[in-house]
């Protein structure tokens, strides 16, 4: 859906309902476990009082899946509807959000749910488990890859590891005052540069963790909503885009993501934004590395190329500060179960434009994006929220 006929989509479907597990190292719980988890927590948001016959359909999120969409519907006995499952890498949960909100704009469905869920741990993953080949004919790791990004980026805008670990240190905060996250540590900068080295300029607390966990969301035409809440919140724009492969782009300057870019563009159109550092309330962004959540600032027009470093220093993204970016502590201290993360970020921005996000309220938000960044990177996902 492009940016011409957004307004097909704009506020035309409402979040009545999120829910989500536990994040961590789940060992004593299913990926069913966790399922049921999120899912019964949403319907009792939305105040279902039989959701086996309000839930048309499930669009499910996964990208370890041991059964895929049975894990779903044996987990919610959901047997007489469609449950489908949507990968796209680490896109794939707002990509499920995406199919959700737009069979219901297209008059498919009245209400849906989405899961997102993944259990990799019971795979033995400690950490980013697939190799990234093809960098300048190197094979590496993730964080080997992402820190070639960080190097250029230094050298060319003067920003230095301080400035990585300032959002370390922001996010640590913010995941402290999440219940469902799985690190409540709060570090110094001083203890996030002298932590062990992963891949410089990247040490231990530049790169999110590994977790289980699942979060679910109960979408709805607009003009039910009120059946399920009071407070519903309207889906203003979703968007997906790929740009081609950085590891083979002759363009790519390491200095930010194409699909950032492209998906903010269409995101942006969708929803009527043109100014998003002043019209944006709060963001969740994917902060897979600290040196991700930096270049995101930029590529979603937060500030301008090259001026991060004054943002975080100046406390711009803080909690506190005038866009706040990561309220719940992201990928960094929730881990990044791929499935979930995208749902579990409009689960935060659902609660925060409800002024049901506790300790961790951002004041008085009116419009909240999320953003997912996948691949090589080569996919982005974004969605954006508001109050009616």
């Amino acid at each position: 859906m492009s940016g011409s006929n957004g307004s097909v989509l704009r506020d035309k479907v409402a979040v009545v309902g999120v829910g989500c597990s536990q994040f961590g190292e789940n060992w004593d719980k299913s990926p069913e476990d966790m399922i049921v988890e999120a899912a019964y927590e949403a319907y009792a948001d939305a105040g279902m009082e039989d959701p086996h016959k309000q839930i048309e359909a499930v669009f499910c999120s996964a990208v370890y899946p041991s059964r895929g969409t049975s894990e779903v519907a044996e987990a919610l006995k959901l047997f007489d509807r469609p449950v489908s499952l949507v990968q796209n890498a680490c896109a794939s949960g707002t990509d499920a959000f995406r199919y959700g909100v737009m069979s219901i704009a297209a008059g498919v469905y009245e209400t849906v749910l989405v899961v997102g869920f993944d259990k990799p741990k019971d795979r033995g993953v400690s950490g980013p488990s697939i190799a990234s080949n093809g960098v300048r004919d190197f094979p590496m790791t993730p964080a080997g890859w992402f820190s070639l990004c960080a190097a250029r980026y230094f050298e060319k805008f003067g920003a230095g590891r301080e400035d990585l670990a300032r959002i370390a240190v922001k996010n640590h905060h913010n995941g402290t005052l999440a219940p469902k996250s799985m690190l409540k540590k709060e570090i110094t900068v001083e203890e996030a540069l002298s932590a062990r080295m992963i891949s410089w300029p990247f040490g231990l607390y530049d790169c999110a963790a590994q977790s289980d966990g699942a979060a679910a969301v109960i979408l709805t035409r607009r003009d039910l909503a009120k059946r399920f809440t009071s407070q519903p919140v309207l889906v203003r724009a979703v968007a997906i885009a790929l740009a081609a492969n950085p590891q083979q782009d002759p363009d790519f300057d390491f200095l930010g993501w194409k699909p950032t870019v492209y998906a903010a563009k269409q995101a942006y159109a969708m929803a009527g934004i043109s100014n998003p550092r002043k019209e944006i309330s709060l963001a969740q962004v994917h902060d897979c590395f600290t040196l991700t959540e930096l270049l995101t600032y930029e590529d979603l027009g937060f500030c301008e190329k090259g001026t991060a470093k004054e943002h975080i220093r100046s406390g711009t993204f803080a909690l506190d500060g005038e866009l706040p970016v990561n309220t719940d502590g992201g990928l960094k201290t929730f881990g990044h179960p791929t499935g979930a993360t995208g749902v579990r970020m409009i689960y935060e921005n659902t609660l925060q434009l409800r002024g049901k996000a506790n300790k961790r309220q951002v004041n008085n938000p009116q419009i909240a994006l999320s953003h997912n960044i996948g691949g090589a990177p080569q996919v982005c996902g974004i969605a954006i929220l508001g109050l009616p």
